[in-house]
């Protein structure tokens, strides 16, 4: 229960900062893409962060765990077996 409530909280405060823009809901196609483009990138700004806070590498970390989940695409890996 506790995911649906706080979908339904988000998309209250997108909502309102929505309606303070003056963008109509639902957005036309190309914002809505954008919107849903930033929603995966904004996600994975935290562990990024967390990365980089810890000193660790931001590079092989997202290729690791942020990009498929950006792209769609599945990681590569170089052994061939």
């Amino acid at each position: 229960m506790k995911p649906y409530l706080v979908a339904l909280g988000i998309g209250l405060l997108v909502g309102a900062l929505y309606s303070l823009l003056g963008t109509r809901s639902p957005a036309p196609p190309a914002i809505a893409l954008l919107g849903l483009l930033g929603m995966l990138l904004g996600e994975q700004a935290v562990p990024l962060a967390r990365q980089a806070l810890k000193g660790q590498e931001v590079i092989a970390f997202w290729k690791a765990n942020c990009a498929a989940r950006v792209t769609g695409v599945p990681p590569t890996t170089d052994d061939p077996s």
